[in-house]
């Protein structure tokens, strides 16, 4: 797959996994807050921090009934109109460019997720580098062509979409002007279980779409991205928070700093360990070869003597032939005095 740099970062099969905190509404309408996320953030090695610019009158209308009101009581956000959701979640757009500069300052990349054109706009005034585009947003073809058309870096979050659906998304990308697509396979619940991952579809989105895959992740823990990095994953987004104890619209299934530290450094090393196909002992095994199996001479022989199961034993350390040569010694006689402890050798055995 072809790789994609953002800002002065490379994301492909030849480098870690990048990693994005995603901030969301873990703010609590606290710019404070927010700054200190940035920084909790950056301080775990993630490589970049994820806004969402919307606002609640862009994403809905304000309306308590119906489909506008919550009711399922196994949501996180039961028994709040969807109005009231995004006015607690968003984050206010004049927040962006104080929390963006952090980032740079901190050397961690910032962007965000638009929800509709205008939120484009505004994060053009702001030069971020590359655009996230949600789950639920996936099939918005008039937002997908807009955001395409900066020319910039597209990540794509692919929950729920089928195959049609996400054909239909990627061409539209590239055909409005987008070169560099990453997808993400999203479970779109929150949080998300093990079970509903599906992670093996990692690898045939790639196939598919020739793109850059990664995951965004809903899970608890670290396992499911650990998971996803040895079928491919070079992405990896994970919300974030400084505490779940303090609340917030998505603590819940948000990782706190330590956690985020330890994806980090786990997905690094789930990366190193794939390597490439290899049989045969590598440059750091060869000196663990004299550790395997061979031929030893265990009891004192004279010339003549024959080589029986008494005499002759596959042991440790392996300077001498070969155990599969073992039965070939059975009943042939020694050409010369051994000691026990002598490694067998083809000179031991008469012609």
């Amino acid at each position: 797959m072809p790789e994609i740099k953002i800002a002065n970062c490379k994301i492909g099969q030849n480098h870690p996994p990048f990693i994005i905190a995603e901030m969301s509404g873990n703010h609590n309408q606290s710019l404070e807050r927010a700054l200190e996320i940035v920084e909790a953030a950056a301080k775990t090695g993630a490589h970049g921090l994820k806004l969402q610019t919307y606002t609640a009158d862009t994403m809905t209308l304000d309306l308590k009934e119906g489909e506008f009101f919550i009711d399922d009581p196994n949501s996180l956000w039961y028994g709040h109109s969807l109005y009231e959701l995004y006015q607690q979640a968003h984050t206010p757009w004049e927040w962006h460019e104080p929390i963006l500069k952090r980032c740079q300052e901190l050397g961690i990349i910032g962007f965000s997720t638009p929800f509709d054109a205008t939120a484009v706009d505004f994060l053009e005034s702001l030069n971020v580098p590359c655009y996230k585009i949600a789950s639920f947003e996936n099939t918005d073809l008039p937002l997908i062509r807009k955001v395409a058309s900066t020319g910039k870096p597209m990540i794509i979050s692919t929950g729920m979409a089928t195959i049609a659906e996400l054909d239909e998304t990627v061409r539209t990308a590239r055909e409005a002007g987008c070169q560099d697509l990453i997808l993400l396979k999203c479970t779109s619940t929150y949080p998300a279980t093990p079970e509903s991952s599906n992670l093996l579809t990692i690898p045939h989105l790639r196939d598919l779409f020739n793109v850059q895959v990664g995951l965004s992740d809903h899970t608890i823990g670290i396992g499911v991205s650990v998971a996803s990095v040895a079928l491919g994953a070079t992405f990896i987004e994970k919300h974030f928070t400084l505490s779940r104890s303090e609340g917030g619209v998505d603590s819940a299934f948000s990782m706190e700093p330590e956690e985020m530290a330890q994806l980090v450094t786990e997905t690094h090393r789930a990366w190193q360990a794939l390597g490439h196909i290899s049989y045969g002992p590598t440059e750091v095994e060869k000196a663990s070869l004299q550790f395997r199996r061979s031929l030893y001479v265990v009891q004192d022989m004279q010339p003549g003597d024959t080589f029986t199961p008494e005499n002759l034993r596959a042991i440790r350390p392996g300077l001498g032939l070969s155990p599969k040569y073992y039965d070939l010694f059975l009943g042939k006689k020694v050409t010369k005095s051994l000691k026990s402890g002598t490694p067998l050798d083809w000179e031991h055995l008469t012609q």
